[in-house]
């Protein structure tokens, strides 16, 4: 029992939860600058965000098994390896998504969790289907994601303001960028199998240049997410540092030499996102902010 617990964390790479888990919090903790901090609100967004993320992303494995059988660099994943069974994960999706929309009930008396639990889930299982139609596949990644900030924030306040809007938007550019640099192992076996992305479309010079360009775009929306939160200077310096971890990544690759992008995809920005919340924590505790989030 417990293997299999461990396999389908394996399978759901159960770690890559930190790339959208810090946004969420960091946009609940700006909420409760201006609404009551409640602990049931806190273990909803936990919840929600490991139920929603593991239910799409087994279902993306399911989907994907026949592609991913005829892939070299995912053959051995664990559907196309027959480690675990075609029943057992779709019963695991199954499972995640009842417990998501269970858990949204955690916000009451919010109903606005519950209400959009299911339309949220459809659009994340979605995605799978995303590169099969469209290059520009990455960006309903990044909008799976951005989802995030926004549905922690709606938990808890109700509403929709500046804030958590452009929160979302730096999500989105960041996670659209960074999808478009892992695509780009993948480029001529998508080519070949009929698959859309940036890369197998335009290539992958033309992805990297693209894939900075949306990271560009996500240093702007968390410079503006500054100027418009009260947070202060030291968030200042993260997103200043975040520009720096981005330069970074495209450092590190090249179109010529893609044997980083792992290195890329995982390290570099799973500091970003726990480094951004710690700063931003940081930043409230210390009171840098001055006057408090704007609403």
């Amino acid at each position: 029992m417990i293997e299999r617990i461990r396999q389908l964390l394996e399978l759901i790479r159960f770690s890559h939860t930190v790339f959208a888990l810090p946004f969420a919090l960091l946009a609940a903790l700006l909420a409760w600058q201006t609404v009551p901090f409640r602990w049931q609100d806190l273990l909803g967004i936990l919840l929600c965000m490991v139920f929603a993320r593991s239910a799409a992303m087994a279902f993306n494995r399911l989907i994907d098994r026949d592609i991913d059988a005829a892939n070299p660099r995912t053959e051995k994943r664990h559907l196309p390896a027959q480690i675990l069974s075609v029943p057992l994960v779709a019963g695991f999706t199954v499972v995640c998504s009842v417990a998501f929309v269970l858990a949204t009930l955690l916000f009451l008396p919010n109903r606005w969790p519950v209400i959009l639990s299911v339309p949220v889930l459809a659009f994340l299982l979605g995605y799978s289907y995303a590169k099969r139609f469209t290059s520009w596949c990455h960006y309903w990644l990044s909008a799976a994601l951005m989802l995030a900030p926004i549905a922690a924030w709606i938990a808890i306040r109700g509403d929709v303001t500046a804030t958590p809007l452009l929160l979302a938007a730096a999500v989105f550019f960041w996670v659209g960028g960074f999808d478009i640099i892992y695509a780009c192992q993948d480029a001529e076996f998508d080519r070949g199998r009929g698959l859309h992305s940036v890369p197998a479309r335009w290539g992958v010079p033309s992805a990297l240049r693209i894939a900075f360009l949306s990271h560009v775009g996500t240093i702007v929306c968390l410079l503006a997410l500054w100027q418009t939160s009260g947070l202060g200077w030291l968030f200042l310096a993260g997103v200043l540092l975040v520009a720096a971890l981005l330069l970074y990544e495209h450092w590190l690759v090249r179109p010529d030499d893609l044997s980083r992008v792992n290195v890329a995809f995982f390290n570099v920005n799973a500091v970003i996102s726990i480094g951004l919340l710690l700063v931003a924590v940081a930043d409230l505790w210390l009171g840098s902010g001055g006057s408090g989030v704007a609403p």
